[in-house]
Parts: C-alpha cells; sequence; structure tokens
C-alpha cells in the first residue's frame, strides 16, 4: 500500500538520498547487459534482478548509516509507450512491467524495514523521446495525454509519488503534472540542461520552472536538476526566489555534453571527492536543498561522497 502519497517527508528539510547512474553502473562497472537502456528489462532475468536489487541495497544501507530517508526509484525511466517499438513490448506488457517494478521496490522497502528514516517509494518517469536530443518540442496538451497512460499505471500501485527525470522543455513538463495531477499522485519535475545552463530547448531554467508553475499553480512538490555536471549550471543559480523550488540534485560525473557523452565508448566517472565538493559549494549557497544522487557516471562511491559532506553543513 502507499505510505506516503498524501505526507511526502522529504518535504520536511530532512536529509533524503536518491541512488545514482543505474544504467552507467551496472553497463560500465558491473558487465550488466541492459537491453535499450531500459531497467525494467532486468526484472524478468534472475541476474539482472539480482545485480538490480544488490545496487539498491547498497543505497538504503549508505542512507540508514548517515539516518538520512531515502527515494526509491522504480526502474520505469522507459516503461511507457514511445519505447514500445525498440523494447518490442505491446501495451500491456509494459502495464505489468510498470507493475512489477512498483512491485520489486516495494519489496525492498519491506527488506529495509529498520532504516531510521522514511523510505518513499518513487516512480520514475521519463520524456517522451530522447532525454539527450529531443525529436520535437511537445505541447502540454499532447504531454498529459501521452503521459497520462504511464502515470494511471502507477496511480493503481503501491507507489508514494513520481519523479519526472531529465526533462528537457517545460511545456511537457506542464502536461505531465496535469497528468500527475488527475491521477491524485504528488509530483517532481527534474529538468536537465545542457553546458550553457539552458534545456535543450534553449530555454533558461528559471524560464522553465517559472513556466511549470505558471500553467500549474504551482503544483509540482519541487524541482531538481539532473543528467548535467555542477559546471553546466551552477552559475545560473542566484539569489532569486525562484531557486528555492529547487530541492535536489542528481548531477552526472563528466563535464561532457550530452552529445558528447551519447558518442562516449568508454565511462566518464570524473572523481567522486570532487563532486561531492561541488554539491558542497551549492548547499552552501541553497541551503534548502535536501535530496541528493547521482546521475550518469556515477556509482555508490559518489553517493557516499556526497552525503558525507552534505551531513555536515
Amino acid at each position: 500500500m502507499s505510505i506516503y502519497r498524501n505526507n511526502l517527508p522529504q518535504l520536511s528539510g530532512d536529509l533524503f538520498l536518491m541512488d545514482a547512474g543505474v544504467e552507467t553502473d551496472l553497463i560500465f562497472n558491473h558487465g550488466i547487459e541492459i537491453r535499450e537502456f531500459a531497467t525494467h528489462t532486468l526484472l524478468p532475468d534472475p541476474k539482472g534482478r539480482k545485480a538490480l536489487a544488490d545496487y539498491y541495497r547498497e543505497f538504503l544501507s549508505l542512507a540508514n548509516t548517515y539516518d538520512a530517508g531515502f527515494l526509491l526509484g522504480s526502474p520505469t525511466w522507459k516503461t511507457h509507450m514511445h519505447w514500445a517499438d525498440d523494447l518490442g513490448a505491446s501495451e500491456q506488457e509494459l502495464h505489468d512491467a510498470n507493475r512489477e517494478a512498483v512491485a520489486f521496490i516495494a519489496g525492498l522497502r519491506d527488506e529495509f524495514a529498520g532504516n531510521s528514516q522514511p523510505i518513499v517509494l518513487d516512480a520514475s518517469i521519463g520524456p517522451r523521446g530522447d532525454a539527450y536530443a529531443p525529436d520535437a518540442r511537445v505541447a502540454a496538451d499532447e504531454a498529459e495525454q501521452y503521459h497520462s497512460k504511464q502515470i494511471n499505471w502507477l496511480a493503481d500501485t503501491d507507489i508514494d509519488m513520481i519523479t519526472a527525470l531529465t526533462l528537457t522543455q517545460s511545456d511537457e513538463a506542464v502536461g505531465i503534472v496535469r497528468a500527475a495531477q488527475a491521477a491524485g499522485l504528488p509530483i517532481v519535475i527534474s529538468f536537465t540542461v545542457e553546458t550553457d545552463g539552458r534545456l535543450p530547448t534553449g530555454q533558461p531554467l528559471k524560464e522553465a520552472i517559472a513556466a511549470v508553475d505558471d500553467a500549474t499553480n504551482a503544483a509540482p512538490a519541487y524541482f531538481m536538476v539532473n543528467c548535467a555536471h555542477p559546471d553546466h549550471f551552477f552559475d545560473v543559480f542566484d539569489d532569486s526566489p525562484w531557486t528555492e523550488r529547487i530541492r535536489g540534485l542528481r548531477c552526472n560525473a563528466s563535464r561532457l555534453s550530452h552529445a558528447e557523452l551519447d558518442e562516449c565508448e568508454v565511462l566518464d566517472d570524473g572523481d567522486p571527492a570532487e563532486l561531492a565538493s561541488q554539491y558542497r559549494e551549492i548547499v552552501t549557497r541553497m541551503p534548502w536543498l535536501n535530496i541528493f544522487g547521482g546521475c550518469c557516471g556515477t556509482d555508490l562511491r559518489h553517493v557516499a561522497e556526497i552525503v558525507k559532506v552534505v551531513s555536515s553543513q
């Protein structure tokens, strides 16, 4: 059953962790093949399922070590109809995959029921199209209709909330928020930015957040930034009130652009200690941030360094 759908504990401002770059970690560091970069495809295979469970277990243990809550994200980022042809999956199979992914993380929450702080079941969803190079602009009404399918599937599970990760355009984010509202689910919007701190559409991050809030009466629980290195967006943060809508970060380990990462055949895992120091610098400027994880190229090492520095702020 859903525990926190009507009262998200991370809104208290207490420290919460998320995981890291699950796909890049499992592929490059553990030799696990992930078909079409869609992590839910690991679940039917015992070896893949165990690798994914062991991956999450390390982060759940880390959170408990630091007396932090944990947002346990479901492997559902690509479990929607845009990817059906690439995955060779029917609509029913994708529906079932969403349910199985939530059941999988719910089992992990039960396994770590002794953690000192809350474990929130967080359904991860991705954009309609390539997160690095959006195929086309998606209007808000079109996005609402499209994403409602997956969001309604998820609403009928034990999920507590949804985080829409690596979004590239504000209109699509508006549609996702409206779909989540209609389904009665709390929603978090996480944008990605290019090396200039702007969304792939060219829209400044500040304007994207304002556009979503203006169109939805500030319905998102909060915003995040993910799939970008701190160097790419640190300078766009200022002392204006809009920055207070951001509560979380999931940064890339690499300074490479999205285009460069797309062509990269080896893992750029950066420097975990340096990345953590950059998180600390951002938290010094924005002390209300309380949700931290990693994205492409990061693994347990990076998040362990990050929580070490932010928990001492």
